[in-house]
């Protein structure tokens, strides 16, 4: 079940990144559909897939998503922070192709199958067999190869995420080490992920993640709309 799983995804992957991205909502409910029922077929319960706590999740997920709007709004309120979220991928669309990538692609293309599929099916089929550590390793670290092709056009969209990510300059970003940022990056992130998954079930990182994809595309907008400068309270008037 594994392989076939890893072959779904993959497949998912290349559809989504490079063959039909307008159509991922649709290839990721198809995909999240043949996985969920792979993973059914293999004995794995609704509780193994993460579909429990509920409540506990909405309301550990709800805190998480008001967290991420307030680091978001702390982060284009400063001008050193700013540029962060000064994405082509995001300025470059028309205000209706940013609803519909907020409200329609983010959580029907991108969240619903990676945390069905990383932290659902793949971390509850690692989990029977190896355990939880073995299943928050290795679900993580196939979350973070998953983000190659997506990262491969970082460093022209935004620089200066590109430049924290590779950890060097934005006028010298070297592609290959971008990449190799974002995947141990959301690697990392997959393993709180995980971590959230385990105690709260999938509501928890399905609302953290799709406020950190959803929100971008709101606060890249709003980002440009700020002066160069916010001025302080503390700050004398200018002449």
């Amino acid at each position: 079940m594994l392989l076939r799983s890893l072959a779904v995804l993959t497949a998912a992957n290349i559809l989504n990144n490079r063959i039909a991205p307008r159509l991922g909502p649709l290839t990721s409910a198809a995909a999240t559909a043949a996985l969920v029922a792979m993973a059914r077929r293999s004995g794995l319960t609704w509780e193994d897939l993460g579909f429990q706590h509920g409540r506990r999740g909405a309301v550990a997920g709800g805190a998480l998503f008001a967290a991420v709007a307030v680091v978001y709004t702390a982060g284009i309120s400063h001008p050193k922070t700013r540029p962060l979220f000064h994405d082509d991928r995001a300025l470059s669309l028309t205000r209706a192709r940013v609803l519909e990538e907020a409200l329609v692609q983010v959580p029907f293309g991108t969240v619903l199958l990676e945390e069905v599929g990383f932290r659902g099916v793949l971390y509850a089929a690692l989990r029977r067999r190896h355990g939880t550590v073995a299943a928050t390793a290795g679900s993580s670290a196939v979350f973070g190869l998953w983000h190659i092709l997506p990262s491969i056009d970082m460093a022209k969209a935004n620089p200066a995420l590109g430049a924290l990510t590779a950890a060097e300059s934005p006028t010298h970003l070297d592609t290959a080490r971008v990449v190799a940022g974002s995947v141990v990056s959301t690697g990392v992130a997959g393993v709180a992920f995980c971590e959230l998954r385990r105690h709260a079930g999938l509501a928890a990182p399905v609302l953290l993640h799709l406020a950190t994809n959803s929100l971008g595309y709101l606060f890249a907008r709003l980002s440009t709309r700020l002066p160069a400068r916010l001025s302080t309270p503390s700050e004398p008037p200018t002449a």
